[in-house]
């Protein structure tokens, strides 16, 4: 999903801001030599996300893990289950303990709400996109839950795709300027990337289309009658994403209006966690 040393530096870091000189209480209390065995408990009910991470994360600080995976990232699971069983170094598993449960516990959270946008929309030929709003450093993360939770990863970062937003409009002049800045931009630096720009109005959206030149619309803030008939509008000249003021109980009836893209920022934003034990048997 993400590459090989992003989630190694991550696991590095949070590693180090955790044990810092090392973990003394476990030091103190452990034989090096100690060898236990530990189940991952659900203590909620959701959607599972992290393993892949957890198995990572218990191979990092001892290669000599072993770990027992009973349910795979984007089951359902339930209060009570075991998602997996890990044997290794005691003193190296309660130093990953609080890692693996605070990352997996995220990722469910995200993951869980992802899987219920998702289900809301089934059927209808629209894709629900995660945004920019994510928490600094772990957007890999949080994304990959995004991705487990079955909605659709948008641009990672600044560097892989062009939005031009209403801040780009009222700074550079008008959405016709900044697309035509934008394509000399693309051509002087020779890159390739996708288009989109956002849209507060049908006024805008009409400037937007006469100026041509993108890969998609997003039509923020639009109401679902007005979304109805901005997408009747643009008929498929460009790709439409709606965004803004979305949620689990409106996302279907604006699918329904006929856009290609729903993003919902609050898929990393506000969905809290599951809640997860680690614990030695």
């Amino acid at each position: 999903m993400f590459e090989d040393h992003i989630i190694e530096n991550f696991i590095v870091a949070a590693l180090a801001e955790d044990v810092g000189s090392g973990d003394h209480t476990s030091n103190a209390c452990i034989n090096a030599e100690s060898i236990s065995t530990a189940r991952l408990l659900v203590k909620d009910c959701g959607v599972i996300a992290g393993i892949a991470l957890a198995e990572r994360i218990f191979k990092h600080v001892d290669p000599a893990a072993e770990i027992d995976v009973k349910i795979r990232d984007g089951a359902e699971i339930d209060c009570g289950d075991v998602a997996f069983y890990v044997t290794c170094n005691t003193r190296a598993l309660l130093k990953a303990e609080r890692l693996v449960l605070n990352s997996m516990q995220r990722m469910s959270g995200i993951a869980t709400l992802s899987s219920r946008f998702a289900v809301e929309v089934e059927g209808l030929p629209v894709k629900i996109l995660d945004t920019r709003k994510t928490t600094p450093l772990i957007r890999f993360m949080e994304k990959w839950a995004v991705h487990i939770g079955g909605c659709t990863n948008y641009r990672n970062g600044l560097y892989d795709w062009i939005m031009i937003k209403d801040n780009h409009v009222d700074a550079c002049g008008s959405h016709a300027k900044a697309i035509a800045q934008v394509h000399q931009y693309l051509k002087a630096n020779q890159l390739d990337l996708g288009i989109t720009v956002e849209v507060r109005n049908l006024v805008e959206l009409h400037e937007v289309l006469e100026a041509g030149g993108i890969t998609r619309i997003m039509l923020d803030n639009f109401e679902i009658p007005l979304l109805k008939e901005a997408v009747a509008t643009i008929q498929g000249r460009f790709e439409t994403e709606a965004s803004g003021g979305i949620t689990l109980q409106n996302v279907r009836s604006y699918a329904e209006t006929g856009v290609d893209f729903i993003s919902v920022g609050a898929l990393t934003h506000s969905s809290g966690t599951l809640d997860l034990s680690l614990k030695v048997i």
